[in-house]
């Protein structure tokens, strides 16, 4: 026997022996490496509470089996007692204040004198101060009238406060004063905006999409950015794109507010037997179940099974208590296209798709077949005919 032959003889032993293997793996075939759980074994294990947790399962086959959103009671309390509205001074502020006299002014000079031509100038002069701000006490200084009391009163009572106290000082003085910079009305914003800061609110009667406009709008996309805002001892979230679509989300801002605007992307997770396993970030401000499997490449047709599509979510009750939820989609069913379209992907939720169950054998055919043909194709070509 030449060494040809002995080899060929000793191939054909390990094939043998490589096919009672490969048969005796057949039986154990879940043994083989996977992407995951098939369809029917989490549906077992959440049925049998298997798990850690208390899951609830919804099989999604109606309207009546999508998510309803829960309305949640108003973040900020609707009998809040506001500061001090625009018209009311307060400590901090800054005020502009003109005094407009004729005659012999107190401030702006006298009038001509000129012995028996004596003549009269009815022209008014206005005397400008520096702007002043209001001290800590509530009060300003003025020339010839000294400190006053201005917290808590209009720019109109000012006026005719100091009209009264210049009267006997000057000629028919008349005053005018305004807010320059009105502190005790206005929000901190910050983050991702053009233009961060204190705002001083015009009218105390501005919407949170006002404030965030007043500012120079947002730097960031709109899908992207999420709106903290701070009211006392009260904090709440907002998407920005949900304010933009729901004036009723577009909260009244208060002076003393503090607003911040962040960029956090909304994102989902897909894993399985997917075309895609990753981390995707939402391409809009909203996504549906079936844009969110386009996304993911849909299930691997040599490994997914249509049937098994599931959503993982922590579902919040009207008390705040989370329940971890499962929903079942069966895409082999027409009906599973049309209200996937109406459930609404949020957040942090857990994409999966399952294993077809028929994919063992077929993966346990491909692994011999790779053991295999190395050895058949070096026997071939040991046995080629010189």
């Amino acid at each position: 026997m030449n060494f040809a032959n002995a080899f060929a003889l000793s191939l054909q032993r390990n094939l043998a022996l490589m096919a009672i293997a490969a048969a005796a793996t057949l039986a154990g075939c879940s043994t083989i490496p996977s992407s995951g759980p098939t369809g029917g074994q989490i549906v077992s294990q959440i049925e049998n509470e298997l798990g850690a947790l208390p899951i609830k399962l919804v099989e999604v086959r109606s309207v009546g089996d999508l998510p309803t959103a829960i309305s949640l009671g108003a973040v900020f309390s609707e009998d809040y007692t506001p500061p001090a509205p625009t018209e009311l001074v307060g400590p901090g502020d800054v005020l502009s204040i003109a005094i407009y006299e004729t005659g012999i002014g107190l401030f702006g000079g006298g009038a001509a004198v000129g012995g028996a031509d004596q003549v009269f100038d009815p022209s008014s002069r206005a005397e400008r101060f520096p702007a002043m701000r209001v001290d800590d006490d509530g009060t300003i200084n003025l020339p010839f009238v000294g400190d006053i009391m201005v917290a808590g009163r209009t720019t109109n009572d000012i006026e005719r406060l100091l009209r009264n106290a210049l009267r006997r000082k000057s000629q028919n003085p008349q005053v005018l004063v305004s807010i320059a910079e009105g502190l005790t009305n206005s929000v901190i914003i910050g983050g991702d905006v053009r233009q961060p800061g204190r705002l001083v609110l015009p009218t105390n009667r501005e919407s949170l999409s006002d404030v965030i406009a007043l500012s120079g709008g947002n730097t960031g996309e709109i899908k992207d950015m999420l709106v903290r805002v701070q009211r006392g001892e009260t904090f709440s979230e907002f998407r920005l794109s949900d304010i933009m679509a729901n004036p009723g989300q577009d909260i009244r801002i208060f002076p003393a507010d503090r607003i911040q605007l962040v960029r956090a992307p909304q994102s989902f997770s897909v894993l399985g037997a997917a075309g895609r396993n990753d981390q995707i970030a939402f391409p809009g401000p909203r996504l549906s179940l079936i844009e969110a499997v386009a996304v993911a490449g849909g299930s691997n047709p040599n490994s997914g099974d249509p049937r098994a599509i599931f959503l993982f979510r922590f579902v919040e009750d009207l008390d705040g208590k989370d329940t971890p939820t499962v929903y079942h989609f069966n895409m082999m069913q027409a009906s599973s296209y049309l209200l996937a379209q109406r459930f609404a992907i949020k957040d942090k939720d857990v994409l999966y798709i399952g294993n077809a169950e028929a994919n063992q054998p077929t993966k346990l055919v491909q692994i011999v077949s790779q053991l295999f043909f190395p050895l058949v194709t070096l026997e071939g070509v040991i046995n080629r005919p010189n």
